[in-house]
């Protein structure tokens, strides 16, 4: 009898144990990414997070977990997104682009925060100064909208008999749309050409914006900092070329798609830098220790082909700047 209650006792312990064991495994950290596109449209972009991450030592699904929300290009969503982020507990939040990153810093000051931004983060409002972001927010900027005039000079360089240029923003991501269009209108007064800014909250507003460039007969387009616009990429460019209207956009991927110019730096490489980042907080680094990472490097490339079939001759000066040339 007795020899029966000991068997039953070890046998029960052993098929405890393991329970026990695997209540005191710790929970795999949660990351919490905040995006204002859809994942379809952000692919290139969540690879390079993704090997960011890898390069912290983090892979999805093996030792931690990412809740996704994605506002599909509709920024009035994001503060319910970024709370609900909050609310879920998560270990910190990434963010992709300005609009996304404003969202998550007010709502939380306590989760650690990894943002992306094409702006200066200081005079978004995001943290105290580059050097030391106080708070829980640090990330990545690039030169993104500052180089706003820039495009404008390029273009007008290409296409210097043009007196008339247009400028396109995303009225929903207010901080970006008001940086753009004061820069880039003070950049044509100086190059005594006239600025049109026109706006686009959705990509149903695309054709209502080219409609209106054939109207204007703008010379040209320069196409604003914005997820909603790097989103669709390949549809911009193909609508540029359509409509006959010579445009600019900060990303390579604007020219892959058939674009005829861009300038600006590798977003690929910003979002693996912030990919880095937010492993370095998951492993408890304070976002107030991290400097805010800078990506100063920009880079001109023409697509030749399609400046051949908008019947454009690029000048020689322009080739000899240009780091990439796609023919």
């Amino acid at each position: 009898m007795r020899r029966r209650t000991f068997i039953t006792l070890i046998g029960g312990a052993a098929v405890f144990a393991p329970a026990v064991a695997g209540a005191q495994q710790p929970a795999r950290p949660v990351i919490g990414f905040l995006g204002n596109s859809s994942p379809g449209l952000f692919a290139s972009q969540l690879r390079a997070f993704h090997h960011g991450l890898n390069e912290a030592g983090f892979v999805e699904r093996r030792n931690v977990a990412i809740e996704y929300r994605w506002a599909e290009g509709n920024n009035d969503r994001l503060p319910a997104l970024a709370d609900d982020l909050v609310r879920r507990g998560v270990t910190v939040i990434a963010t992709s682009g300005t609009p996304t990153a404003l969202a998550a810093k007010a709502a939380t000051t306590t989760i650690p925060i990894a943002f992306y931004v094409a702006v200066d983060p200081v005079e978004a409002g995001l943290v105290a100064s580059l050097n030391r972001p106080g708070g829980n927010i640090t990330g990545v900027t690039s030169l993104g909208g500052e180089l706003g005039p820039k495009r404008l000079e390029l273009l007008h360089e290409l296409i210097p008999a043009a007196k008339d240029f247009a400028a396109l923003v995303n009225p929903t991501s207010p901080f970006l749309a008001e940086i753009m269009s004061r820069d880039l209108q003070a950049a044509a007064t100086t190059r005594g050409v006239t600025l049109h800014v026109l706006s686009a909250s959705t990509e149903r507003d695309y054709d209502r914006v080219f409609a209106k460039l054939a109207e204007l007969r703008a010379g040209g387009l320069v196409i604003g900092t914005d997820a909603l616009f790097t989103g669709h990429s390949a549809e911009l460019a193909a609508l540029s070329l359509s409509h006959a209207v010579p445009a600019i956009y900060q990303y390579h991927d604007f020219i892959i798609a058939g674009g005829l110019m861009s300038y600006g730096g590798s977003i690929e490489d910003s979002y693996r830098q912030t990919g880095v980042y937010t492993g370095r907080l998951i492993k408890g680094e304070k976002p107030s220790d991290l400097p805010v990472q800078q990506s100063i490097k920009a880079e001109l490339i023409i697509n030749l082909k399609t400046a051949k079939a908008f019947g454009i001759t690029v000048p020689l000066a322009l080739l000899g700047r240009a780091d990439e040339v796609i023919e």
